[in-house]
């Protein structure tokens, strides 16, 4: 479970990104951040594996509140996404994916091992990828392996900031699926964010609604849909219903025979 008990971000210029934050993430679920560009989301993401430190309040993952942790100790456990996979360019697929596995010391024959299981569960094929480079790869196939890198060690949770965000429709959508059939086989706690209102609806067990720094509106994206309960939302919610509409007509424009 990730905690988050009124949490703020005030940086030194005075500009407060994030106020008085409050959420829970149930374990095994996937909470999506949305909002627009500077809402605060992924300020709120980095405060969780505390690359930004909170001005104020308290986070819990697991039971333990961060600032009890080192920071380092931390985020080797907690896996990690970011847009574009951040891949290492100097480093060959099978070295990006074991970069945490070495900093935890774990022996060579293991991290061999959980490679070649990390690249068949991306469905990279490890005879074939693990002495590739970064740049040797297609877009999709570096976020995979991004996706490999940050369940390396085996965490329970992890964050992901716009994974998909710099990927073509088409692998956006295969790799979204993927991930969230990875996420559901080991039952990872996630905190996503997006500022698509589609992906997030058809990817969130609980949707938070960010706008200037603040939670509009926590809950399903049924609840959302249904019950925005705040005009903002109820804009944001009404883009993909309204795409949703067009398509239909489309479709039904060329079933009676006239041209799309």
């Amino acid at each position: 479970m990730i905690v988050l008990e009124q949490v703020s971000k005030k940086y030194d210029a005075g500009h407060l990104a994030v106020c008085e934050v409050s959420l829970r993430v149930p374990a095994g679920q996937l909470l999506v951040l949305l909002g627009g560009s500077g809402c605060g989301k992924t300020t709120t993401l980095k405060m969780i594996n505390r690359l930004v430190e909170p001005t104020s309040g308290r986070i819990e993952v697991d039971g333990r509140d961060v600032r009890s942790v080192d920071p380092v100790q931390l985020r080797r456990g907690i896996g990690y996404v970011l847009q574009g996979s951040a891949l290492f360019p100097h480093m060959t697929v099978a070295e990006n994916i074991a970069v945490v596995p070495r900093l935890l010391n774990w022996p060579a024959e293991r991290i061999e091992k959980r490679v070649d299981e990390l690249l068949r569960l991306v469905h990279l094929p490890p005879d074939e990828y693990r002495g590739r480079m970064p740049q040797q790869l297609s877009g999709g196939q570096q976020q995979r392996v991004g996706f490999a890198r940050a369940l390396a060690a085996g965490p329970k949770v992890m964050l992901l900031d716009e994974p998909f965000g710099a990927l073509d429709p088409v692998t956006r959508d295969e790799l979204r699926n993927e991930f969230l059939q990875i996420r559901r086989q080991l039952g990872l706690t996630a905190v996503m964010v997006t500022h698509d209102m589609t992906e997030a609806l058809l990817s969130a067990d609980l949707i938070a609604v960010m706008n200037a720094g603040r939670l509009l509106r926590l809950g399903t994206p049924r609840e959302l849909l249904t019950r925005p309960g705040d005009d903002f939302v109820a804009a944001l919610m009404s883009s993909p219903k309204r795409q949703a509409d067009q398509v239909e007509a489309l479709v039904a424009e060329q079933g009676n025979g006239e041209p799309l």
